[in-house]
């Protein structure tokens, strides 16, 4: 059995925290770059210029890329054959946050839902924990902002509305959210499981990599579909017109009862801010 010690945790989670907000992700600047020069607008393209000069402004300087830091989110995959020792997982998970967003200066954005209170420090984390073979600690980091958290929709579609219903939800969905979530945007999508699942693996899928291609032929075909039917709504960057609404769409499917379709849409900003470290 594996030891990992409590402080190594600490330590990862706090980098992260402060990394992630101040270092825009490869392959989301690899998809903006694209963009720009698929791009014929005037206003698009200035838009797209300047969220790229940010992203350049925000790692010299290391201050946030959007004043916005988000919701701390992670996805935690711990290997059977491993174990924390000197403290609780997910408490050193919320101490690595709370160290993280104090140190980096991050604004800290958890608040009590009806008396808005603000918590202070960031904390409590929302934190999915996996068991999986192996002896590693896997976790995965996403600074969650508001305006795209607050687009995103879960539904429960009939079974008989098929890829057909999905299709025109997830449409529908990023043509009401318009300029809000600040595109250009990436959609997780998730379809099956139930209530609850379905947004998780939604939530989940905005932590692949832009570039990749799903494994399964058919999905890949899909999440392209998708990908042409949501550019050609023409909000484009910062809701100002242009062929780019979305950077990418990535879908996750899973099994689900035979009288359910469970579906969710999570949007996500184009300051897509996660990053993943193995212990």
């Amino acid at each position: 059995m594996r030891e990992i010690q409590a402080e190594a945790v600490v330590q990862a989670v706090a980098k992260m925290c402060m990394s992630a907000n101040t270092e825009l992700p490869t392959d989301v600047r690899e998809k903006l770059k694209m963009a720009l020069v698929k791009e014929t607008a005037p206003s698009a393209k200035e838009v797209l210029r300047q969220l790229l000069e940010n992203a350049d402004l925000a790692k010299e300087t290391k201050l946030p890329l959007c004043q916005d830091c988000g919701l701390a989110v992670f996805f935690v995959e711990i290997g059977d054959d491993c174990r924390v020792v000197g403290g609780n997982l997910r408490e050193l998970i919320n101490e690595g946050v709370r160290q993280g967003y104090r140190d980096g200066f991050l604004r800290k954005s958890a608040c009590d839902p009806l008396s808005r209170d603000n918590t202070g420090d960031g904390t409590p984390a929302i934190i999915h924990f996996d068991v999986v073979p192996g002896d590693s600690l896997r976790i995965f980091f996403m600074a969650k902002g508001g305006g795209s958290e607050n687009m995103s929709r879960v539904t429960m579609l009939a079974p008989a509305q098929g890829w057909d219903g999905i299709k025109q939800f997830v449409v529908n969905r990023i043509a009401e959210a318009g300029p809000n979530p600040c595109p250009p945007t990436i959609i997780g999508i998730g379809i099956g499981g139930t209530f609850d699942h379905a947004a998780k693996i939604a939530k989940k899928s905005l932590m692949r990599d832009l570039n990749d291609t799903h494994p399964d032929p058919a999905i890949a075909a899909r999440e392209k579909e998708l990908e042409e039917a949501l550019n050609k709504l023409g909000i484009g960057p910062m809701g100002l017109g242009g062929k780019t609404t979305v950077l990418s769409v990535k879908i996750t499917m899973e099994p689900c009862h035979l009288a359910s379709l469970p579906l969710a849409v999570n949007v996500q900003c184009h300051s897509q801010r996660h990053e993943e470290v193995v212990l």
